[in-house]
């Protein structure tokens, strides 16, 4: 029996599978320039968004990589994103 192949994209370091995600969230914008009401009234976080591998999550994060040694565990362009900052996570299909 041959195994049946993931329809989402993702990479296989050692034994474990890393999946790839557009992940959208909110990350804090900052102005240190005077401002009306109205112009602080209108003032957002900036919604970013970040396409890279899972590779761990708990209740409190998401860390991501986005490069890789292939053959080895060595993972580059990292980031640890709080949970609720992140609006939404999305695997990505090949």
């Amino acid at each position: 029996m041959t195994a049946k192949k993931s329809k989402y994209k993702h990479v296989q370091i050692k034994k474990k599978k890393y999946f790839f995600y557009q992940i959208t969230w909110d990350d804090i914008t900052g102005d240190a320039g005077h401002a009306t009401k109205e112009e602080f009234d209108k003032f957002k976080p900036s919604v970013m968004v970040t396409h890279a591998y899972i590779y761990k999550k708990d209740k409190k994060y998401v860390w991501t990589f986005s490069s890789y040694e292939e053959g080895d565990e060595l993972f580059s362009d990292r980031n640890i994103i709080p949970i609720g900052c992140i609006k939404k996570m999305e695997r990505i299909l090949v």
